[in-house]
């Protein structure tokens, strides 16, 4: 019997009757949806992947800070930088000030020509830029460097129906990085991925909404619309001991929690800001919650160096002070079942008297399995590694381990306790559900919290990225506090789904080397059970795999070997000591069509293929189709879509040096041949089946690296091919 899909009030999901599996999924929020429907931040979003690209040193290091590491160039202002196919939204983009506009956004083939206004001379860069067209770009979903001290930040949806292109006009310190997500075209979405017109401007509700980061975002518990969707109010007073353990408050459910607020006098804000908050969902022995606060709410220390009304102000976090007291807010919805245990634990030093608090709760109601609790991870790097990442979560060994499914939301962190700001130079990798290579890949860590050139040690805070606390110099630094920087980044639209894991790592140091202190904490939803189950492999090259699989590939080559490494850090340190060997594989290479047979969950709402490949073949290209294989007998074969990836791993590099020199052509090619790259299969092509067949046909991209340069061999790789099917958690 199927449960009805009820309304979520909090969440805002509304569904009808369900017919089928599918049907019992709630609608997936896109576009500006995304936002207006925020509550619904900790829906699972089945049939829903997001990737992070960027101009990242392909050879694992930091060369010109990541900047102008171009996949292709077309013409002297088409330097290719992010090249997708298939349906899809681009949520985000971030540059290096004005630098590389004019961009333009090819979307569905057709070019739309995007400028900053310091664009006509820039060398004389205008104050208070914009982007333009300014009516399609508008604040609060973009900001430029005078702003953001260093980064122009773009959050328009750009939807596109099948393929989307960006292209710097110019190569001088070309650096970026961009969000985007593909669909199960047969997902429940809010709205199709409507393709870009480069004419309507965003609407004006979601521009309102953003604009009030900073404010009560929720309303009240006797107010109209509080008493329409059953919120309820309570609120305390308590006194903390340093090191003590204290209650404040055991709520039942099943509710969201969807404000929770605090204050204290202002004398007592720097040892309130070290106090952790520790909150544990339906009775679990593990605390999802578990961080200092100051650092949960965005900021290192609860230290207002110029008296700032705002010190953080974010949209799910603020941090405000008054003349009296300091005021911290959260608005993240917390979903739970059954109970809601909040408790504060006091920071050594002296106690804290008239600790103020309350929260909001919402009625919670439809089925538990489509959304996930709120996790908010903290970890204490005081050493780390030479040559390794840190970890700032892994949720195979987070809260017990096992499988998780969910959404990576954002990132608080301090990066330096001493005003030492070069460790900024290290890049965030990102890898979901297995996948060996980074889905997001980005080119350091101010650009990742929205900002360039360190900020200019300068501070900021915007709706979702910000650099609220540091003095600008260590010798401008009024105490040993105000030389502690930290940094946030929140996702909202752009947020990150997984189905059965999540590891976010971060480089510290342009290559792995800073010695700095790091205290990191992790954003996301998720409950311990998958969304995405791995049904089958198929290694390519292995004679015994292929045969059970019915491997059949006319055109395919004899299987080779591949000594290689994945696209990482840098593979040796400075000092010889090697990071990433390298290891062997073996697969094939085809011009032409391959085919072979996977088992599927039969309850499946659609299927992951991960390929891994050789990635030295460039713009490598399929069609992809599939059939249903019932009573041993291979069906109608149906078109699944375009699976495709851009680049290899040569690349061209073109930082020139000065703003308006014309690129220079260097080729490089990296020692990381190894990639995985991954392709949605429909639910409506797999919805009951058990087996299907899979055809995949090579239609080569015949783009060379730059005008006028012969085309390298073209061809499809094939090593591994991994089944993952989506499933409704139990």
């Amino acid at each position: 019997m199927k449960s009805p899909v009820l309304l979520l009030i909090g969440f805002g999901i509304v569904a009808a009757a369900p017919a089928s599996r599918a049907a019992d999924l709630p609608v997936i929020p896109i576009g500006l949806d995304a936002y207006r429907r925020w509550e619904q931040w900790p829906q699972q979003r089945i049939g829903v992947r997001a990737y992070m690209r960027s101009t990242y040193d392909r050879k694992g290091g930091n060369e010109r800070a990541d900047a102008s590491h171009f996949l292709y160039q077309l013409a002297e202002d088409r330097n290719v930088t992010l090249d997708v196919q298939g349906a899809g939204i681009l949520y985000f983009a971030r540059y290096n000030h004005w630098h590389g506009s004019p961009w333009t956004y090819e979307v569905d083939g057709v070019p739309h020509v995007v400028r900053e206004s310091s664009t006509a001379d820039p060398t004389k860069p205008v104050e208070g830029s914009v982007f333009m067209p300014a009516e399609l770009f508008p604040n609060p979903l973009t900001w430029t460097w005078s702003i953001t001290r260093g980064a122009d930040l773009m959050w328009v949806p750009i939807g596109f129906e099948k393929s989307f292109r960006m292209m710097y006009g110019r190569t001088f310190y070309g650096t970026g990085y961009y969000i985007y997500h593909h669909f199960d075209r047969a997902a429940k979405l809010s709205q199709p991925p409507r393709t870009w017109d480069g004419k309507t401007p965003p609407d004006r509700d979601v521009l309102e909404l953003i604009a009030r980061a900073g404010s009560d975002l929720v309303p009240a518990a006797g107010s109209p619309e509080g008493r329409r969707v059953g919120i309820e109010e309570r609120s305390g007073n308590v006194t903390v001991a340093g090191g003590e353990r204290v209650l404040i408050a055991d709520v039942k459910g099943p509710r969201t929690i969807r404000t929770l607020n605090w204050s204290v006098p202002r004398a007592a804000a720097s040892t309130f800001g070290r106090a952790r908050l520790r909150v544990t969902w339906d009775e679990s022995s593990h605390a999802s919650i578990d961080a200092p606060l100051a650092l949960f709410h965005g900021a290192a220390r609860l230290y207002n160096r110029d008296d700032r009304e705002f010190l953080v102000k974010a949209f799910p976090v603020h941090i405000r002070y008054d003349a009296n007291r300091v005021h911290l807010a959260c608005f993240s919805p917390m979903p739970f079942g059954a109970s809601a245990r909040i408790e504060l634990v006091g920071a050594e030093g002296e106690t804290i008297d008239d600790v103020r608090w309350s929260l909001r709760t919402a009625p919670l109601t439809g089925p538990k399995r489509d959304w996930g609790y709120f996790h908010a991870t903290f970890r204490d790097h005081p050493a780390p590694e030479a040559g390794r990442d840190l970890v700032l979560l892994d949720t195979r060994e987070t809260e017990g381990g096992g499988d998780w499914s969910g959404s990576f939301v954002g990132t608080s962190f301090i990066f330096t306790h001493q005003n030492n700001l070069n460790t900024l130079e290290g890049d965030p990798r990102f890898f979901f559900d297995d996948s060996l290579s980074p889905q997001a890949y980005g080119t350091g860590t101010e650009e990742w919290a929205g900002g360039g050139d360190y900020w200019g040690g300068r501070n900021m805070t915007l709706p979702f990225v910000g650099h609220p606390t540091g003095a600008r110099k260590k010798e401008e630094a009024k105490s040993a506090e105000d030389m502690i920087h930290s940094a946030y980044r929140f996702l909202l639209a752009d947020l990150m789904p997984f189905g059965k894991n999540a590891v976010i790592r971060l480089e510290h140091g342009g290559e792995n080397q800073s010695t700095e202190h790091y205290e990191t904490v992790a954003f996301w939803y998720g409950r311990n059970q998958p969304t995405l189950v791995r049904t089958d492999a198929v290694s390519v090259g292995d004679e015994t795999s292929e045969r059970a699989h019915s491997y059949v590939n006319p055109t395919a080559s004899e299987s080779y070997e591949i000594v290689s490494r994945y696209e990482l850090g840098p593979d040796t340190l400075r000092d010889g000591t090697v990071i990433y060997p390298t290891h062997s594989e073996s697969g094939r290479k085809m011009t032409g069509t391959s085919e072979f047979t996977i088992d599927i969950d039969p309850a499946n709402l659609g299927v992951l293929l991960r390929r891994k490949l050789d990635y030295q073949f460039p713009n490598q290209r399929a069609e992809v189709s599939v059939a249903p294989i019932i009573g041993g007998r291979v069906g109608e074969f149906r078109a699944a879509g375009v699976w495709y990836l851009a680049g290899s791993n040569t690349c061209l590099f073109s930082n020139v040096r000065q703003e308006l020199a014309p690129s220079n052509h260097v080729v490089q090619t990296s020692n990381r041949r190894f990639r995985e790259d991954e392709f949605i299969v429909s639910r409506e092509l797999t919805a009951g089946q058990s087996k299907l067949r899979v055809r995949v046909k090579f239609t080569p991209v015949e783009i060379p690296l730059l005008p006028g340069r012969p085309l390298p061999e073209l061809a499809w790789s094939e090593i591994r091919y991994d089944v993952y099917s989506w499933v409704v958690p139990e």
